[in-house]
C-alpha cells in the first residue's frame, strides 16, 4: 500500500521525507521491522518505543511514525504525530481496509462477566444461522480455530489483522471483550462497533486507572462508539450512572436487570447446582430458559445476551436455543470431572466482586466444607488484596492462600497483604506458596460433600514467576494429583 494512502485521517503535525513510497507492513515492535515497513514508536509503561528506532530503521522501516520529534536517518520518511497510538489504530484500520465496517461488532465491556457473556452471544446469533468470530480473553476464535490471545483485547493493529482475516473467512458477526485498558489505550479506535454491551463495574485495575471514577470514564468511551444499540446492566450503580451520561446519544439503549425495573429481565427464578431456571422478559414476548450455568451471576450474563439477540430481532426460540446450548465456558465456574464424593471447581474469579459472586453461588448447593485455594497477581492492584482475604474468610471453611501469578514480585509479599483480610476467626487458613502443593492439600483435606474452588487462574494453562511464563494447567494438574 501506498503510505499516501496509509496515513489518511492521520493529524499529521509535520513529517519530511517521500510519501509516494510502496509499505509492506505495519510494526510496532523494532524486532519485528521488515524491507519496505513502516514503524510506529508507542510510548508504553515499561518501554519507549522511540528508542528502538534505529533498530527498526536498521531493520529495513522506510518510514517511521513518532510522537517525538528524534532526529533519523535521512532516507527515512519521518512523520510526526500528536498520539501514535491512536495514528496505530487509524493505520491499522486503513491497511486491511477497515474490516471492521463489514462485520456485526459487538462489544462488551464492565468487570465481570464479559467471557461467559460473549459465547452466550455467539450461541444465540448461531443458532439465528449466522457464523460468529470471537476476540477475547480466552483466545481468539475463527471458524472453530482458536488462536491464544496475549491480552483481552490485542493491540490496534493485531485487532485489525483479526478482523480482517474474520472478513476473509465469511464471518458476518464478530462478538469481543473490549477492556478498560483497550479504550484507555486506544486499541479500538476506529473500530465500527454496532452494539456495546455493559456487564457491570466494581474496583479492579486501580494500579491503572487510579480510582473508580477514572475506572468508568474508560469504560464509557466504549457506548460513544456504537450505531445500533447500548445495552446497560441497570441493576449496577455504574450501569444507572453509565445510562444518565449516554442517555442523549442517538443510539438506543436497552437495559436489562432482575431487581429494576428494565426492558429484558428474569422472573420466577430457580437455582440448582448444575445450573439455573428462569423466565425471560422481553419486548417480544416471554419464554422459559433452563441454563446449564449455575449462580445468580450467569441470570446477568444470559440477560445480557439475551439483550444482544432482541436488538438484532432474533426469535425468542432462537435465544432460548442458544443460551441452553452452552454447557460451560472455560475456566468458568468449571466443574472438573474427577471422579470423587467431593467437587473441584476451577473459576477465573480474581476480584473481590468476582470472589462473592462465585463463593455465594457455592452456598446455594454445597452440604459439605467449602475449601478454597487463591492467591493474588504481582505487579498488579495492591488494594484488592486483603478484600480478598476478607471475603473468602467469610465465605468458607478453609482457605489454602498460594501464588497466583507473582510475576517480579515477592510471593510472600502478596500473600501477606492477603492476610491482613482474614478477619473471620472460624475460618481455617493456611499458606503453601507452591500453587501445585496448596492444590494438592485441598485434595488431600477434602471430604464427602465438600467443595473445593481453585479461584484466579480459570482457563490460563500457564504461571508467571519472576520473568518466567511456566506451563501450569490446573484442570491437568487436579487429575494428575488424583491419579497418584
Amino acid at each position: 500500500m501506498k503510505l499516501t494512502d496509509l496515513i489518511k485521517g492521520l493529524e499529521i503535525e509535520k513529517y519530511s521525507g517521500d510519501l509516494d513510497i510502496e509499505i509492506s507492513k505495519i510494526v510496532y515492535d523494532s524486532r519485528k521491522a521488515v524491507n519496505d515497513c513502516v514503524f510506529v514508536a508507542i510510548e508504553g509503561y515499561k518501554t519507549d518505543g522511540h528508542n528502538y528506532v534505529s533498530q527498526a530503521i536498521s531493520n529495513g522501516a522506510k518510514a517511521v511514525i513518532l510522537q517525538k520529534d528524534i532526529n533519523i536517518s535521512e532516507n527515512v520518511v519521518k512523520i510526526l504525530v500528536k498520539d501514535t497510538r491512536c495514528s496505530l489504530a487509524r493505520i491499522s484500520s486503513n491497511f486491511y481496509k477497515n474490516p471492521s465496517k463489514k462485520l456485526e461488532l459487538i462489544g462488551i465491556t464492565g468487570t465481570n462477566g464479559k467471557t461467559t457473556t460473549t459465547y452466550l452471544i455467539k450461541s444465540i446469533m448461531e443458532k439465528a444461522g449466522k457464523n460468529v468470530g470471537v476476540i477475547g480473553t480466552i483466545g481468539n476464535v475463527i471458524n472453530g480455530k482458536v488462536v491464544k490471545a496475549k491480552n483481552t483485547t490485542p493491540e490496534s493493529l493485531d485487532l485489525q489483522e483479526f478482523f480482517s482475516l474474520m472478513v476473509e473467512e465469511n464471518i458476518e458477526s464478530c462478538v469481543m471483550e473490549v477492556s478498560s485498558h483497550s479504550l484507555e489505550l486506544k486499541r479500538v479506535e476506529y473500530c465500527d462497533f454496532n452494539v456495546g454491551i455493559f456487564t457491570n463495574l466494581t474496583p479492579e485495575h486501580l494500579d491503572f486507572h487510579k480510582d473508580l471514577q477514572s475506572y468508568m470514564a474508560a469504560k464509557v468511551k466504549l457506548f460513544y462508539k456504537t450505531r445500533d444499540y447500548n445495552i446497560i446492566n441497570i441493576d449496577d450503580e455504574y450501569g444507572r450512572k453509565i445510562k444518565d451520561i449516554i442517555q442523549k446519544l442517538e443510539t438506543p439503549i436497552l437495559t436489562y436487570g432482575i431487581e429494576s425495573k428494565a426492558d429484558i429481565t428474569a422472573h420466577n427464578i430457580e437455582f440448582y447446582a448444575s445450573g439455573v431456571k428462569f423466565n425471560l422478559i422481553t419486548p417480544s414476548g416471554s419464554i422459559d430458559i433452563r441454563l446449564n450455568i449455575p449462580g445468580k451471576f450467569s441470570v446477568y450474563n444470559a440477560l445480557a445476551a439475551a439483550s444482544c439477540g432482541i436488538a438484532y430481532n432474533i426469535k425468542l426460540e432462537d435465544i432460548k436455543k442458544g443460551l441452553e446450548a452452552v454447557k460451560g465456558v472455560d475456566g468458568r465456574f468449571e466443574v472438573v470431572p474427577t471422579n470423587t464424593d467431593f467437587s473441584v471447581i476451577i473459576d477465573y474469579a480474581h476480584t473481590p466482586d468476582g470472589f462473592k459472586k462465585v463463593l455465594s453461588t457455592i452456598d446455594q448447593f454445597a452440604k459439605g466444607r467449602k475449601i478454597i485455594v487463591f492467591g493474588c497477581g504481582g505487579d498488579r492492584d495492591k488494594v484488592k488484596r486483603p478484600k480478598m482475604g476478607e471475603i473468602a474468610s467469610h465465605y468458607c471453611d478453609i482457605c489454602i492462600i498460594t501464588n497466583d501469578n507473582p510475576r517480579t514480585e515477592n510471593p510472600i509479599e502478596i500473600i501477606n497483604d492477603i492476610l491482613k483480610g482474614i478477619k473471620n476467626e472460624e475460618c481455617e487458613y493456611v499458606v503453601i506458596e507452591d500453587r501445585r502443593e496448596a492444590i494438592r492439600y485441598a485434595l488431600e483435606i477434602a471430604r464427602k460433600d465438600d467443595v473445593i474452588l481453585l479461584a484466579g487462574k480459570g482457563h490460563e494453562t500457564y504461571q508467571i514467576i519472576g520473568n518466567e511464563v511456566l506451563p501450569f494447567d490446573e484442570k491437568k494438574i487436579v487429575l494428575e494429583l488424583l491419579g497418584e
